[in-house]
Order: C-alpha cells, then structure tokens, then sequence
C-alpha cells in the first residue's frame, strides 16, 4: 500500500524507509522477517516489555479489554499521543474508551504479524497518522485522529 512521504524526513526515518525498501525488493527477507518462527517471538518479547513497563508505572491498573492487556494511569511521558501498544499491552492515561481499544487491538495484531520488525516498519510509514498505513488500517476515526487532526 502506497503512502505519503514527508518533505524532509529525519535521518532515522530515511534510514528505516531504506531499510522497508530493501525488504519489499528481496521478497525472500521480507518472507524471512515475517514467517511466524521469527515475528512470533518479537511479539512475545514486546508483549513482556510492554507488560513490564505498564505494570510498574500503572502500579498495576492493568486489565484485558477489547483484545488488549491495557494499563492505565501512566504518567503522560510513559507513552506516545494518547496511547502506545507495545505487543499486547496498550499503555495510556486515561485513554481507554471502547473505539480506542477497538484500535489498538488492530495494532495488536500488527504486532503479532510483525514481531519486532514493526518498529522500523512503523518508523519508516511515517509520524502523520493520515498518511502512516498501519494508524489508516487500524481506523483513524476509532483511534481519535479525525477529531484531533486538522484536515
């Protein structure tokens, strides 16, 4: 799926675009990085990171809703926007109405297709969420871009 780049992207974008770039060319890499015995295991390690961070600085408001582990009560600079999901585990503040969960969930299953080559993946489609086509498939309605976004 094609997607905005932005005007003068950072050096680490750029790098991570090359990176997306090299993989897409070499179907082989790409096939190699997504077979479940490679992404499945990132998944589980992002999942227990994510778990760690959000038990200790949630101090254990956590809970299974709407497909993800979420924690709640974080401080603001313990995640990005309104909510991060690291693996299975959405972290937020506050942030945690049905639609939103019903977002994260499909950043779960990111994840879990993924494994940990979703961070560069993620990086490389870009920080604006109308242009980033893991936010788009993830719904930017339910995940409250549209209202905070100016068109």
């Amino acid at each position: 799926m094609p997607y905005l780049r932005p005007v003068n992207p950072t050096g680490i974008v750029r790098f991570f675009r090359r990176w997306e770039d090299a993989t897409t060319r070499h179907r082989w890499a790409t096939a190699a990085l997504l077979h479940p015995f490679v992404a499945r295991p990132g998944y589980w390690i992002a999942t227990g990171a994510g778990w760690v961070w959000g038990a200790l600085l949630s101090r254990g408001r956590m809970r299974r809703a709407g497909g993800v582990i979420v924690a709640t009560g974080l401080p603001r600079w313990a995640f990005g926007r309104g909510g991060t999901t690291i693996g299975a585990v959405y972290l937020t503040r506050d942030n945690d109405d049905d639609s939103v969960l019903a977002h994260e969930a499909v950043h779960r299953a990111q994840w879990r297709k993924f494994g940990l080559a979703f961070i560069p993946l993620y990086i490389a489609a870009g920080v604006d969420a109308r242009t980033n086509r893991f936010e788009v498939e993830a719904g930017l309605e339910s995940g409250g871009y549209r209202r905070h976004i100016p068109r």
